[in-house]
Order: structure tokens, then sequence, then C-alpha cells
């Protein structure tokens, strides 16, 4: 059985990720890219599906004593006591050259320490047992197109299509491991000093992490929450991908396990404004370029998500050999979700791109183009149902959060006309009038006191706390007040927010899931807001004390089993975090200032 979710850490060179649990093994990798098929697939399996574990012998289940990231990196360190002596494990991914290389560093504290590696290569998801031969100073595995090649000194055995190990480590010495993927079509690539690929690996990221502009109260939960985000980034197109895993569930058991290593234009949008909030313009500019590339074409044919390149069709299927994780099935390949209407997405780029230009982003004349086709399109469309935030599977509605959405992407067109770009001004002050009017009409229930989830619906959506955010209405607002209230007495649960009350009627699928964490963080926002920074505070402290011991989340939290639940790790928690932290930062200054005046 995989180990729990919070259990894992994330290694990484920005064009794949591995999942590296507590007790030594790595339960996940796809090469080459974040989207391509696993080599290890035992997060959604077993370890007849692949994986690679490496850790003392004495004691299958020896939990670490410590495990950390080194500062400002990517380098994860772990270390294990065992009856007769103290080891240090190091896992990182290089930056990328012409392969893909996951190095791991066995270093000796003191004492003596026996070890034990066995790794089960299986590509495409756990399904292809591949041809294993023996090289100078290891192995080569190929199947097809793909090769991986182990690399090492220590002394290898074949056991039942697995590779095995056996070695002792004493005080002082360090014993690398590198594996090596390539395309099996073509030469091996050279191999890699391991002990100076950690020393590039550790500038690298320190050099990054270096140029963070952020200095507030949590700076230590927001550096480490944007070198996810980096992590999470495909470096050759700019495309930030939601998250590195496949069909973790949003419940224990359940049919709610969605493929989140695609580029959601919502997610990155959102990504972008946390980028800029830490001062890393280029990865803002590199987002961008790669948004003009996805969406080229006709505005009426914008995705919701794209692929790390662009790409548009990500065609879903079930995968059947694989049981998923912790027997949630059916695990997926693909998302569904690429074919959708979602209204909103209009909204969301619309308003990181007035943001990016607010903030010191130099203009860009093909952004503006984009945009304002965008406009154009939603001139027609905005009237029409979608699918919404949540990407229901049930029948389209007029959700209000589209709608808002909607507005967003007219009235910062508005403000650009505003300020020099040219566009039918009086028009699309009336179309961003219009919209702003039926929404207060017929999103908001008087009688509830609240803005609905959709038209004519009797109960909220978590996503209402974003019409502050964005600019609708002030949070101090009495219909946003009243929206905050009903929320918290109806979703709150366990002082987290809930998405809104599942319903298959809804969404198409059974009901339950877990408490979704940006929620929460957009909940935190709008209490600061509204001048309740001592909740906001608390609240923040609250979800900060949901990451695990290296500082990540995945999507949701599940109260009732108190885990981590979802795919992992997620970009969209992290940049709530970011976003919060900046926020309360904001809230608590003005707060300041005004004691002084006062």
């Amino acid at each position: 059985m995989a180990s729990r979710i919070e259990d894992y850490a994330l290694i990484g060179d920005c064009h794949s990720a591995a999942l590296v649990a507590r007790n030594g093994s790595i339960d996940w990798l796809c090469v080459p890219r974040f989207d391509s098929g696993a080599c290890f697939a035992a997060l959604l399996g077993s370890p007849q599906h692949g994986r690679w574990r490496l850790a003392p012998r004495d004691g299958a289940s020896m939990a670490p004593r410590r495990r950390s990231y080194r500062p400002g990196t990517l380098v994860l360190e772990t270390e294990y006591e065992a009856p007769h002596g103290t080891v240090r494990l190091i896992d990182f991914m290089p930056p990328r050259s012409s392969a893909v290389d996951v190095v791991r560093i066995v270093e000796g504290i003191d004492g003596e320490v026996p070890m034990a590696m066995e790794l089960s290569i299986r590509f495409d998801y756990g399904s292809i047992v591949p041809w294993v031969r023996r090289i100078d100073r290891g192995i080569r595995a190929t199947a097809g197109p793909e090769t991986i090649r182990l690399t090492t000194e220590i002394e290898l055995r074949g056991e039942n299509f697995h590779t095995c190990a056996d070695f002792m480590v004493r005080a002082g010495e360090r014993i690398p491991f590198t594996l090596t993927w390539y395309p099996s079509h073509l030469r091996a690539p050279a191999r890699r000093d391991a002990l100076k690929s950690l020393h590039e690996t550790d500038a690298w990221w320190q050099e990054w992490s270096g140029r963070c502009s952020y200095e507030g109260e949590w700076r230590d939960a927001v550096l480490r929450s944007l070198i996810t985000l980096k992590a999470l980034t495909y470096a050759p197109t700019g495309g930030i991908c939601a998250a590195a895993t496949t069909s973790l569930p949003e419940q224990l058991g359940g049919v709610r396990n969605w493929d989140y290593r695609y580029c959601w234009l919502r997610d990155a949008a959102f990504a972008l404004h946390a980028l800029m909030i830490g001062g890393y313009v280029e990865e803002a500019r590199a987002w961008r370029e790669w948004l003009l590339r996805a969406v080229a074409g006709k505005p009426s044919e914008t995705q919701t998500l794209y692929g790390l390149a662009g790409e548009r069709r990500l065609t879903e299927y079930d995968v059947p050999w694989l049981p998923g994780y912790e027997g949630a099935h059916p695990v997926r390949i693909g998302n569904a979700a690429f074919a959708q209407h979602q209204l909103d997405v209009c909204g969301e780029v619309s308003g990181m791109l007035d943001f990016a230009s607010r903030v010191g982003l130099e203009p860009s004349e093909n952004a503006w183009r984009m945009q304002a086709a965008m406009v154009r399109f939603l001139e027609s469309d905005w009237q029409r149902p979608d699918e919404g935030i949540w990407e229901v599977r049930g029948v389209p509605r007029h959700f209000t959060h589209s709608k808002v959405m909607a507005w967003v992407a007219v009235d910062r067109a508005v403000r650009a006309v505003r300020n020099g770009q040219t566009g039918p001004l009086d028009r699309w002050a009336a179309l961003a009038k219009r919209i702003r009017e039926e929404v207060l009409r017929e999103g908001f229930d008087a009688k509830l006191g609240a803005f609905v989830q959709y038209y004519g619906a009797n109960d909220v959506d978590a996503s209402s706390l974003l019409f502050s955010l964005v600019g609708f209405l002030p949070a101090t607002d009495p219909r946003m007040v009243g929206t905050v209230r009903v929320i918290q007495e109806r979703l709150l649960v366990d002082g987290l927010v809930a998405r809104y009350r599942t319903a298959q009627w809804i969404d198409g699928l059974p009901p339950g899931e877990g408490l979704f964490l940006t929620c929460t963080f957009w909940l935190a926002d709008n209490l600061a807001l509204q001048g309740r920074l001592g909740e906001a505070r608390e609240l923040f402290e609250r979800l900060l004390a949901l990451r695990n011991d290296v500082g990540l989340l995945s999507e949701q939290w599940d109260p009732g089993s108190r885990r981590l639940m979802g795919n992992f790790p997620q970009a969209f928690s992290h940049v709530g975090l970011i976003n919060t932290a900046w926020n309360l930062q904001k809230a608590r200054s003005a707060e300041r200032d005004s004691d002084r005046d006062g």
C-alpha cells in the first residue's frame, strides 16, 4: 500500500517530478514530462507497479527522525537512526540537460548502518516489465521507446523482476545512485558526477530562491510555496501544471479522481499573481507567452486547460490495471474538462493581464489583442450556461461565479481602454453594467442574505468569496458580509470551508469530498478585508498547520480521517497560501497606519 499523502515530499527538475515517501520509497515518477507515463506508479497501486526504495535494512517501516529540504532548495534530506548508527538520504533531480536524472546519495553520519535497495521499473503506469541487462557499474532497463539506466558502485542482483542490493554505509561515506531516463533509440548520455550534481542543484535553487522579494511575517512558508510553484512549472514553455499527480482521491474510496498534470488557465492566472508577489517577473512573463500560444485561435475555442506545451486534446481514459490510491477507482489519465464550457476563465485571464500590467510587466500588444478578442466573444456568450469553476459533470447552469468573472473580463478591458488601449469604450462599459445588474438581481437571494451558487438556487458556493477579491463588491458591502456569514453557517466543517454541498443532481457524481483548502484561504482573505484581522490570522495559522513536515499541501483536507486528500502537491493551495499571506500583511499595515493617524 502507498504511504499517506502527507508522507510524501516532492523533488523535480522543472520538467517532471517524483514523490518520495518518508520510508525512502519513490512511488511516483513520470518521465520525461509531468504528464508522461509513470515508470514508478506504486502510488496508485502496489510495489509491483514500480517504485525505488532505499532505506535502512533494519525495520521495513522505520520512520525517519528528521526530514527537510535544504533551505531555499528542492533538495530533500531524510535522516534515519538505526540501532548502530545514523544515515542521511539525499534526494534530488538536477536541472535538466539532455536526459532525466534522479540522484540519491546515502551518507553515513555516525556508526554504521546496513542499507537495502529495491528497484522495480514498470513503464506505462506500471503495465510494462522492461528487459533488464547488466552494464558497467549498473543496469539498463528497456521497453519500446524508453530506457532507464541505474548507475552505482554497489553490487546489484536481480530477484523476481526486481533489482536489489544490500550494502553497509559508515560514518563519512557517501554512496551515490543515479537513475537516468533517455529515449531507447539514442546513445546513452554521459554519466553524471552525483556529488558535483548535488552542488550544482543546490546552487541553482539557492540562486532562484535568493531572488524572492517577499519579506513578510510568513516568509519561510511563502518561499516554500513559491519553490513548489516553480517546481510545477514546465521550463521549456512556462506552463504551470496544477499538480504532479493524477487520481489521488478527493474522498477515500471515491470516484472523484482526476488527472491534474495539465495547465488550467484559472489556476495559472492565480499562480502568476502569486509569483509577481514574490518578485518573479520572468516566470510571469514566460507564463504570459505560454498563454498567448495556447489560446491562439478563435476565442470561442478557448479551453479551460491545456497540455504543458499548449496541447488541446487531453482525452480522458481509465487505467484498469491500477487499483487506485487506497482503492479509489477509477484511475484516470487525461481530463475531459478540456472540452467543457467554463465562462469564468475569460475573467481570470483578463484579470491576470490587468494585474501584471499594474505591477510592472511590460505591455504586450498581442496580449491586448487576445484580451479584446475574448471580450468580443463574451458579448454574445456571457448569457450561456456553463459547467462553472468546479467543472461539474452535471447539467450546465447559470453559475453566479461565472457571471461575475464575465464581468471581470469586460471591466478590465474597459480599464485598459481608458488607459490608452483601443476598443469600443461605451459599448463595453454598458456591457459591464448590464452583467453586474443581472448578477445583483438574479444571483443574490435577499431572503437568504447571500449570493447563491447559480441563478434560482437556494444554497451558497465558496466561489462567492472571490467576489470581493476581484473587485465586484467591497468585502464590507452588506451583501458580501451576508454571504460570508451564510458560508460560515453552511459550508464550514471542522473550521474549514467546503466548496459547496455536493449532490449528484448538481455535479453528476456521487456526493462526498474533502474540504477544498483554497476556499478557506479565500475566507481568510475576506475576514481580513472586513477588518476581522484576528479571525483571519487564526484561520491562516490553522491552514499553515495542515502542511506536511516539509511544507507541502494537497488539494483538500479530510476532517474525518484528518488527512490530506486530492492531488499533491497542489499549485492552487500554495497559491492561496501566498496570496493570503500577502493580503494579511497589507491589512496589518493598513491597521497600523490607521492607528498612527488616529
